[in-house]
């Protein structure tokens, strides 16, 4: 049943129009020498690396690495003490903040919208379109709750309604956060379905993990070593 369902959405997304603001993008992100403080103490230490549009590159370590700290300084939430963090490619006019998905570990669901009307309205926000948003709902299983209060959902089924943005809107690069928490088996099948797509087609993603996503095409980045495993 599960791969039926795979099978449909890669069918379902393959018919999106593909435009100017939805086409595969190539980029690259590199990060040279990276210094990043929290509350006066160094949490990530001359960290170099560079990760490449049609690869996830996962995040691991221990609790207090700097997994998440790492993804928030990337996407521009937190700043650097020193070192540079670039992006080849892309759109030049747009900022890298302005090119990525960011998916943390609140799942920012409005409870007093429907399912349907949260994810209108991050197609809305984000620049995405009502093709994808139906297509992003059908993926995730939520398309039988579109009429149904956020608030009444589930852990689980708000965790599926937060990722659903990352296909309503195309953007090239995904930094994802613990992202299969509150997630079954079964969802984070979906999950990983959606990321190998992503991924196919050029796009980057970047994800902080404590457990194995199922992904055909990872790296992992170990934080607190000094290489980038292949």
């Amino acid at each position: 049943m599960l791969h039926t369902d795979v099978t449909v959405f890669r069918a379902n997304f393959a018919r999106l129009p593909i435009t100017r603001s939805t086409a595969p993008i190539s980029v690259q992100l590199s990060a040279e020498q990276l210094v990043i403080v929290r509350g006066g103490r160094v949490v990530v230490d001359g960290l170099s690396f560079v990760a490449r549009g049609g690869e996830a590159l996962l995040l691991t370590g221990p609790n207090g690495a700097g997994k998440t700290t790492l993804l928030r300084a990337l996407a521009g939430f937190l700043p650097l003490a020193s070192g540079a963090i670039r992006l080849g490619g892309g759109d030049a006019d747009k900022s890298l903040a302005e090119q990525a998905h960011v998916v943390g570990h609140a799942n920012a669901v409005k409870t007093n919208l429907t399912v349907a009307e949260n994810v209108r309205f991050w197609a809305d926000y984000l620049g995405g379109d009502a093709a994808r948003a139906d297509v992003a709902l059908r993926h995730f299983r939520l398309d039988g709750l579109a009429d149904f209060p956020a608030a009444e959902l589930s852990a689980g089924q708000k965790r599926r309604l937060c990722l659903v943005r990352l296909l309503a809107a195309a953007r090239p690069i995904w930094l994802l956060d613990e992202p299969t928490v509150s997630l079954d088996a079964a969802s984070s099948a979906l999950l990983a379905n959606a990321v190998d797509a992503h991924t196919k087609a050029g796009g980057l993603v970047i994800a902080a993990t404590h457990v194995p996503l199922g992904l055909a095409r990872s790296r992992e980045l170990k934080l607190g070593v000094s290489e980038l495993a292949a």
